[in-house]
C-alpha cells in the first residue's frame, strides 16, 4: 500500500495562459519534498539536482494552535538545511506546514480566529528561522466552506505582512511563502481566495491528480488526465480556470503525480479507459509508487505501457490489473509542454516527496536537456 508519505508529485511552473508568453525567461526551479517518515536518509538526497527542497511537516497543536516539531523530527529538521547544502550550497530550503495528518478542524479553527492565526504565523517564522529554512509551504486542501476560503485569504494577508515585517526588522532575506491548492479555483462552495493568493504568495502548487480513484470509481480512468474530451475534470480545464479567474500564470505550479492507481478489471478483455472495474488492485487502495509500478510490470512479463494521447496518460495491463500513471511518455514527450500551453522557458518542477535512490530510474530523468533531472 502506498501511503501519502511515500507518494511523489512533480510540479511544473506554468507560464501558460492561452497565448501568454513571458517577456523574460527565468531559471527553472526544481524542488522536492522530503518527508520525515520516508525511508530516504537526508544525507542520500542528491541536492545538486534541485534548486529548492521542502521538509515536511511541522505539526499544529489541536488545543493551543501553536506549531511544533516533534522530538523525533527535531534532529532531522535541525540537520536538514546544513546537510543538503553540503552538496549544493545554493539550495533553498522550505518548511512544510499542514498536510500529512493535520486535522481539518484544527486548521479551520486556527484560520478562523485572529489570535490563533497570529500564534500560528509567529511560530512558523520563528521555527523556519530556528531550523535554517528559507521559506514556508502551506497545505490545507481539505478546506471546504466559503468561510474556510475567506479565512485562508486573511491568513495569507497576515502571514505575508508578518514575513515582511520580520525582514524589515532584521538583516535576513524575506521568507518564501507558497501553498498547495486543488486543480481548479472553482468549488461548489465558492472559490479559493485568488486576490490574496496573487498578492501574498510567491506561487501555488496546483495538485492536478486524483481526479478518479479505484476506491471511488468502478471504471478505469486517467486519474491525472491532461485532457478529457467528455468532461471538465482534467488539468487543462483547471489551469485555464485559475488564469481566467485572474491569477497570473507565473504564480502557477502544475503538479503531476509520481505514482499511479491500479484497478481490477471486471472483464480483462475490456480494458480501455472507461472499462468497468470492480475496485482497487494490487494494494488495498490501489495506490502504487512509480518504482512499484515498474517492478510490477517487470515481474509480470516486462509489460510495455500504453500511451494515450487523448488524455495524455500511460496505462499498463497485467491480466485483470489495470494501472494508470504518468510515465516516460507523459513526462518526456516534447508535445506535453505545448499541449499544456506551458512556455518551456520557465517551468518549476518539483518532486514530492523523494523515494530511495533505487526508485529513480523514472520519467523524471529523461528530459535533462530541459533541466528536468530530479533524483540521483
Amino acid at each position: 500500500m502506498v501511503s501519502r508519505i511515500t507518494i511523489i508529485i512533480i510540479l511544473f511552473h506554468v507560464f501558460l495562459s492561452l497565448k501568454l508568453h513571458p517577456a523574460k525567461a527565468q531559471a527553472w526551479i526544481k524542488a522536492g519534498y522530503w518527508f520525515s517518515g520516508s525511508d530516504l536518509p537526508i544525507s542520500d538526497i542528491n541536492s545538486t539536482l534541485y534548486t529548492h527542497l521542502i521538509c515536511a511537516f511541522a505539526g499544529l497543536n489541536s488545543s493551543s494552535y501553536h506549531l511544533s516539531i516533534s522530538s523525533s523530527d527535531d534532529p532531522l529538521f535541525s540537520a536538514f538545511t546544513n546537510t543538503v547544502k553540503q552538496k549544493n550550497p545554493s539550495i533553498t530550503t522550505l518548511l512544510s506546514i499542514g498536510g500529512g495528518s493535520t486535522n481539518y478542524s484544527t486548521l479551520s479553527a486556527m484560520a478562523g480566529n485572529s489570535t490563533y492565526r497570529k500564534s500560528f504565523i509567529d511560530d512558523s517564522i520563528k521555527i523556519a528561522r530556528h531550523y535554517g529554512f528559507q521559506g514556508l509551504a502551506f497545505t490545507w486542501v481539505s478546506a471546504n466552506t466559503s468561510d474556510n476560503m475567506d479565512s485562508m485569504g486573511t491568513l495569507f494577508e497576515e502571514w505575508r505582512a508578518a514575513i515582511a515585517l520580520e525582514r524589515r526588522n532584521s538583516s535576513l532575506s524575506e521568507l518564501i511563502l507558497t501553498a498547495a491548492v486543488k486543480r481548479s479555483p472553482r468549488l461548489g462552495y465558492g472559490s479559493f481566495p485568488i486576490d490574496s493568493i496573487r498578492k501574498n504568495l510567491n506561487w501555488i502548487h496546483v495538485l492536478a491528480f486524483e481526479y478518479y480513484m479505484p476506491t471511488r470509481e468502478y471504471f478505469t480512468a486517467a486519474f491525472a488526465a491532461l485532457y478529457d474530451p467528455d468532461s471538465d475534470v482534467n488539468t487543462d480545464f483547471g489551469i485555464r480556470a485559475w488564469i481566467n479567474r485572474g491569477l497570473p500564470a507565473s504564480k502557477l505550479v502544475l503538479g503531476l503525480p509520481f505514482y499511479g492507481c491500479a484497478w481490477k478489471l471486471a472483464n480483462p478483455n475490456e480494458n480501455a479507459i472507461g472499462a468497468t472495474a470492480t475496485g482497487p488492485a494490487v494494494t488495498e487502495d490501489g495506490y502504487m509508487s512509480y518504482k512499484d509500478i515498474n517492478n510490477y510490470f517487470k515481474t509480470n512479463g516486462r509489460v510495455n505501457p500504453i500511451y494515450n494521447s487523448t488524455y495524455v496518460v500511460n496505462y499498463g495491463i497485467v491480466g485483470s490489473v489495470w494501472i494508470s500513471f504518468d510515465g516516460v511518455d507523459v513526462v518526456s514527450k516534447e508535445n506535453i509542454i505545448p499541449a499544456k500551453t506551458i512556455t518551456a522557458t520557465n517551468p518549476i518542477k518539483s518532486v514530492s516527496p523523494m523515494q530511495s535512490a533505487d526508485s529513480t530510474t523514472s520519467a523524471l530523468e529523461v528530459s535533462k536537456s530541459q533541466a528536468t533531472t530530479f533524483l540521483s
